[in-house]
């Protein structure tokens, strides 16, 4: 058994009038961990339906080779408790790799730390919260479709914009849904700008756009900026959720900005990428810092 992962065993759940298999393991990692933005980000977030923080627990539904599940999982000062129902247990390993590349559980906290602290305006940020790590998702697909409804609205309305398709074209999986991949945009409730862009991803999407954890990077970021509507801010986030990317940059970003200014850093988005060449390859770790900063819902886990 490797240091990442202790199983706990298997047993039967009935869920949604299906026996899934269920099993514990839990998620080792290198320490520190810092689960405020962590989990704060993914609650803050999370499309009613689809996922939900319950007692501790965030839960969420997976898409798998060969069939679905729901993954919960709880932080610990040494490990996460990830408990998983599996529509088919050859999905096991699969599902667990997901949930620890939700976490970024597999990156090595102290050498992003080391090379971020060598810049005195970022080193306060990374002595006050080692550890962080990027929040990122199980389903790069899906992630897409969510960053194209959240274009230029708040989170709030992003999540009802999602929770409203998932109602509409969402699979359920016991007491939570997967989220749709297929679905007409000219049903959305958007601008027709908006809808357009959702027709060139999901288009994409169908011919072979990658986006998964082990998706050539360079490729999926040339596929998306070539779509209509989307700008470096959806192909960065795109990038660096989706595909896990450490380096993706957002100096467009509205909180990312107002960091920068309260810190001293250029606000214009071209020096500021000059000024971000000196934290490469880690820059999607200083957008966690520089997000920190603010005084918002996805940096904390709810009381």
């Amino acid at each position: 058994m490797s240091l990442s992962r202790q199983r706990l065993g298997w047993n039967g759940v009935m869920l949604g009038g299906m026996r899934l298999n269920t099993f514990s393991e839990r998620l080792h990692f290198q320490s520190p961990l810092y689960p405020d933005n962590l989990f704060g980000h993914l609650i803050a977030t999370a499309v009613p339906g689809v996922e939900e923080w319950r007692d501790g627990v965030y839960r969420r539904t997976l898409r798998l080779p060969h069939g679905f599940g729901i993954a919960a999982l709880r932080p610990f000062p040494d490990h996460v408790a990830c408990t998983l129902e599996l529509s088919d247990s050859r999905d096991s390993n699969t599902a667990l790799d997901l949930c620890r590349f939700l976490l970024d559980l597999d990156t090595n906290p102290l050498t992003v730390d080391e090379a971020l602290s060598e810049d005195p305006l970022l080193a306060p940020l990374v002595s006050a919260a080692p550890g962080r790590r990027v929040p990122r998702t199980t389903d790069g697909a899906e992630f897409a479709i969510r960053a194209v409804l959240g274009q230029q609205v708040s989170t709030k309305a992003a999540r009802t914009h999602a929770a409203r398709l998932v109602a509409a074209h969402g699979t359920p999986v016991g007491d939570l849904y997967l989220f749709p991949h297929s679905f007409d945009p000219a049903t959305l409730a958007v601008p027709q700008s908006r809808r357009r862009t959702m027709a060139a991803l999901l288009a994409a999407l169908d011919e072979g756009l990658d986006l998964s954890p082990h998706a050539d990077r360079s490729a999926a970021r040339s596929w998306l900026s070539s779509l209509p509507g989307f700008g470096p801010w959806t192909v960065e986030t795109i990038l660096m959720r989706a595909l896990g990317d450490p380096d993706a940059f957002l100096p467009t970003d509205l909180g990312i900005r107002v960091a920068a200014e309260a810190l001293g850093l250029p606000t214009t988005p071209a020096a500021l990428v000059r000024r971000s060449e000196a934290w490469r390859p880690w820059r999607s770790y200083v957008v966690q810092h520089l997000w920190a900063t603010g005084d918002h819902e996805v940096n904390r886990i709810p009381a």
